[in-house]
């Protein structure tokens, strides 16, 4: 799903990524862990360019996303991303947060459509001898209940439907990771990207959003997923990825990372943590 070829990322004289290749398959839960300053949290942004590259390839479906001359947004849609500080806009509610992005697109495509309509009208004025076309008769008025009802959906799932009118200063952390979580989800997304999305939390509060990770995860989606958590790493990651100074150093199943670590900056990390 996304071949990662020689990424590399640096900051004036500081090389932040020296070169990593690798490639995130369908399906995979692929747990990326290390020492802060590692480079984790930077190959994460790199994979949606939210960092530009400063040299590599990152092919999503067929397409090198790092390209300067590609429209990322477009590509964007497809790939969630959940930040460690929630990133929800304070004035707006709940269901105004989790509607924001996919409403923002339905209607832009609203107005290509209608433009696509004009033209039809031609054809089927000027060549009425031809078997007429449909024309498109969605609404903006259409279009906002049903990213409404879906929004109103995600958050039923999580037991929040009561926080729609809500502003998030009003959340707990929890909850708010959650509803970012489901923000990300309302735009259908093909991978999801998480940035330690509990490091931010109480720890009472870490369990309600790894809980909802994990049924993400038995739902078959693709994840790419920077954790502390290492309890969590091993039980839900189909694969982990040791980093450290910029370099995968280390990849292999849970078990064998956390059981029969083979690298000796992998041991001395794990010897540390857990």
């Amino acid at each position: 799903m996304i071949d990662i070829i020689d990424l590399r990322k640096r900051y004036g004289n500081l090389e932040v990524l020296k070169g990593i290749t690798n490639t995130i398959h369908e399906g995979e839960k692929v747990a990326i862990i290390g020492p802060s300053g590692s480079g984790k949290s930077t190959f994460l942004r790199c994979l949606n360019c939210l960092e530009d590259p400063t040299s590599g390839q990152i092919i999503f479906e067929g397409v090198n996303i790092a390209d300067m001359k590609v429209d990322i947004n477009i590509h964007r849609r497809h790939i969630g991303m959940v930040f460690q500080q929630f990133n929800l806009f304070n004035n707006k509610t709940v269901i105004d947060n989790i509607m924001l992005a996919p409403l923002h697109i339905k209607i832009s495509e609203l107005r290509k459509k209608k433009i696509k309509n004009f033209f039809i009208k031609l054809r089927n004025v000027f060549t009425p001898d031809k078997k007429p076309l449909y024309e498109i008769n969605t609404t903006k008025a259409q279009i906002k209940e049903e990213v409404r009802a879906n929004a109103m959906r995600l958050l039923k799932r999580i037991g929040l439907e009561d926080k729609a009118n809500a502003f998030p200063s009003t959340l707990s952390g929890g909850q708010k990771q959650r509803i970012a979580i489901i923000r990300a989800l309302a735009m259908n997304p093909k991978v999801m990207l998480f940035d330690e999305p509990t490091s931010a939390l109480d720890p009472e509060m870490v369990g309600e959003v790894l809980d909802l990770i994990k049924q993400l995860a038995d739902e078959g989606m693709t994840m790419v997923i920077v954790t502390h958590e290492m309890g969590f790493a091993r039980e839900v990651a189909t694969r982990v990825l040791f980093m450290d100074e910029g370099m995968i150093v280390e990849e292999n199943t849970p078990e064998e990372i956390f059981n029969n670590p083979r690298n000796p900056r992998t041991k001395e990390f794990l010897s540390k943590v857990l």
